[in-house]
C-alpha cells in the first residue's frame, strides 16, 4: 500500500452517527408523510374517505323516519365514533404540522397550518358537534352542518386534480376525457377515483334493484328507489357518452364515425348501453306497452364490474385457448345425457307414463341425476331403473368434474402465461440496462392486473437484471481468431477482462492477498497485476 493511500486512510474523518429523530418526526414519517412509501399515509386517507362516504349515507338514511326512529341510538353511536376519528385526525395533523415540507422555515408553523384551507375544512367537519354542547342548536340544523364533512374529500381530490392537470398539460379536451375514463399513464389518481365512483354506483344500483322486490322495503322506500335509479341512470349515461366521445383516441377506433360504431359493438359498450336502456324504453314507450318487466334487466349493471376485474379476461382467454378440449368434454357429456335419458324413458315409461312421458322429459331427469342435484320430482321405481340411476350418479361425478377441471387448469395456465409474458417484457425493457418511469409504471399496472405483489415484481426485475449481466459477460468471452483480425474488438475484450478482474479483487477484499502470497500459487505477473488493482482500490475516494 502506498504512502498516499495510507495517509488518506489515516486522516479520513469518521462519518458522524445518524441523528436520532424526534418522536414527532417519526410519527409524521410513519403516519402522514406522503413521500414515504410503505407507511400508513395511504391507509389513513382511504379509511377517512370511506368514513366520510358512510357518514353521507347515514345522513341520507336518517331522513327516513321508519328506519331512523327505531335505530336512533345506533345512528348517534356511529356519529360519535366518526367525530372521534375526525378529531384525532385533526389533532394529529395540527401537532405534526411543523414537519410538513410546506411549513419548513416558518416561525409559527402550527398557526400557518391552522389557517390553511385543508385545516379549516377539517375543523368545520367537527366544529358543529362540539358547538352543540355549548349552543342550543336545532337538531335539523346540526344534521345539515354535518354535510360539511363532505368537504374533507377535497384533501384527496385537490392533489389528485393537480396531478391530473400536470399529466395532461397541453393535451386536448377529448384527451382529458379519455384519460379520465380509460386506463393510461395520463389518468393518475383521478382515473382511479372515477373507477371507484362507477363501481360504487353499480353496487348501490344493484342493491336498490334487489330491495325493490321486497314488498315491505318498497312500501317504505318507493320514492327513494325511484330517485336512486334516476341518479344511477344519469351517472351511467354520462359514463357511456364519455366513453363514446373519447374512444377515438384509441388507435383501434380512430375514425370519427366508423370507430365509434366499432366501439359501440364491443361487449363492454353493449353492457353499458343495456345498463341504461330499460329506463329510457320505459319512459318513452310506457303509453304503448307495459314495459315494467324490463326493470329486471337493470341487474345487467352488475356486468359493468367485469370491466374493472381482469380475472374475467383471464378466464375468457383461458377458455378460448382450451376451446377445443372444453368443447370435446361437453360433447361427451351431451351424448351421455341423451343416451341415459333415452334409457330412462325405455325402462320407466311403462311404470310412470305421467313422469317419463317422452325422451325430452327423461333427459331432464338425466341432467338432474348426472349433476348429482336430484330434486326428487322424478325418480325411477323399477329395479333396473334404480340400478341405472345409481350408475349414472357415480358416472356423473366424473363427467361433470371434467369440464370444471379443464376450466380450472385453463385459468391457471393462462395466469402462468401472463406472468411469463411479464418476465419477457422486463427482459426486453432491460436491453438498455435501465427501467425508466414509464416502463416501471407499465410493469406495475400489469403486476396489479395479475395480482403480483410489489415484492414479487422487484424479484422479477432483479432476476432480469442478473440474467442481463450474465448475457453481457457471456458475450464478452473472446474469440482469439476474431481478436487477431480486429484490434478494436481485441481492445474491447481486453477491457472487459480487466473489468472482471477488478470486480474479483474488489469483492474478495483482502482475502485473496493471502492466497497470492503463498509459495507457488501466483506468478510474478499475476502478483504485479493484483498489487496494482489493490493499490488503485485503496486510493479511491470513499463514496
Amino acid at each position: 500500500m502506498s504512502e498516499t493511500s495510507l495517509m488518506a486512510k489515516t486522516h479520513t474523518p469518521p462519518e458522524p452517527p445518524p441523528a436520532k429523530q424526534s418522536l414527532g418526526r417519526r410519527l409524521y414519517s410513519y403516519l402522514l408523510d406522503p413521500d414515504i412509501e410503505g407507511n400508513l399515509q395511504k391507509v389513513i386517507e382511504n379509511f377517512v374517505a370511506t368514513l366520510i362516504l358512510l357518514n353521507v349515507g347515514s345522513m341520507l338514511i336518517e331522513q327516513i323516519p321508519e328506519i331512523y326512529e327505531p335505530n336512533k341510538k345506533w345512528f348517534h353511536f356511529f356519529d360519535t365514533v366518526s367525530i372521534v376519528v375526525f378529531t384525532v385526525e385533526y389533532v394529529l395533523r395540527f401537532v405534526l404540522s411543523p414537519y410538513q415540507k410546506n411549513m419548513a422555515g416558518k416561525r409559527f408553523p402550527r398557526i400557518f397550518y391552522a389557517i390553511s384551507p385543508f385545516a379549516v375544512i377539517d375543523l368545520l367537519s367537527i366544529l358543529p358537534f362540539y358547538l352543540s354542547a355549548f349552543i342550543a342548536l336545532d337538531l335539523r340544523i346540526l344534521r345539515v352542518l354535518r354535510l360539511l364533512r363532505l368537504l374533507k374529500l377535497f384533501r384527496v381530490l385537490i392533489p389528485a386534480w393537480k396531478e391530473f392537470r400536470q399529466l395532461n398539460k397541453g393535451r386536448t379536451f377529448r384527451q382529458h376525457v379519455h384519460a379520465i375514463v380509460w386506463p393510461s399513464r395520463f389518468g393518475g389518481q383521478i382515473h382511479h377515483f372515477f373507477d371507484l365512483f362507477i363501481i360504487g354506483w353499480v353496487v348501490i344500483s344493484v342493491i336498490s334493484v334487489l330491495l325493490e322486490t321486497v314488498e315491505s322495503a318498497h312500501y317504505i322506500l318507493a320514492m327513494e328507489f325511484a330517485v336512486l335509479d334516476s341518479v344511477a341512470v344519469a351517472v351511467f349515461t354520462t359514463e357511456y357518452l364519455m366513453r363514446m366521445y373519447s374512444c377515438v383516441e384509441d388507435p383501434k377506433f380512430k375514425q370519427a364515425y366508423a370507430g365509434r360504431i366499432r366501439y359501440g359493438l364491443t361487449p363492454g359498450a353493449v353492457i353499458d348501453a343495456l345498463a341504461v336502456m330499460p329506463f329510457f324504453l320505459e319512459a318513452l314507450l310506457h303509453h304503448l306497452f307495459d314495459l315494467r318487466f324490463l326493470r329486471i334487466f337493470r341487474m345487467l349493471r352488475l356486468l359493468k364490474l367485469t370491466r374493472f376485474s381482469d380475472a374475467t379476461k383471464l378466464v375468457w382467454d383461458g377458455i378460448k385457448r382450451e376451446a377445443g378440449t372444453i368443447g370435446a368434454s361437453f360433447f361427451v357429456l351431451l351424448l351421455v345425457i341423451i343416451l341415459c335419458g333415452s334409457l330412462g324413458y325405455l325402462l320407466e315409461h311403462a311404470a310412470q307414463p305421467d313422469k317419463f312421458e317422452s325422451i325430452p322429459g327423461a333427459i331432464y331427469w338425466s341432467v338432474i341425476t348426472l349433476s348429482s342435484v336430484g330434486y326428487g320430482d322424478i325418480s325411477p321405481v323399477t329395479p333396473m331403473g334404480r340400478f341405472i340411476t345409481s350408475l349414472m350418479a357415480l358416472l356423473g361425478i366424473a363427467l361433470v368434474a371434467i369440464p370444471s377441471g379443464i376450466l380450472s387448469a385453463a385459468f391457471t395456465d393462462q395466469l402462468r402465461i401472463e406472468r411469463e409474458n411479464i418476465g419477457t417484457k422486463i427482459a426486453a425493457m432491460m436491453e438498455d440496462d435501465n427501467l425508466d418511469s414509464d416502463e416501471k409504471a407499465m410493469l406495475e399496472a400489469d403486476a396489479k392486473r395479475l395480482h403480483i405483489t410489489d415484492v414479487e415484481l422487484d424479484s422479477m426485475i432483479k432476476i432480469a437484471q442478473r440474467n442481463r449481466l450474465m448475457d453481457k459477460n457471456i458475450r464478452m468471452e473472446f474469440n482469439l481468431t476474431a481478436a487477431k483480425e480486429d484490434p478494436e474488438l481485441a481492445f474491447e475484450q481486453f477491457r472487459g477482462l480487466v473489468s472482471q478482474i477488478k470486480q474479483l479483487v474488489y469483492i474478495t477484499d483482502n482475502q485473496m492477498a493471502g492466497v497470492m502470497g503463498s509459495e507457488g500459487e501466483a506468478s510474478g505477473l499475476e502478483k504485479s497485476i493484483y498489487d496494482q488493482i489493490a493499490e488503485h482500490k485503496a486510493t479511491r475516494k470513499p463514496a
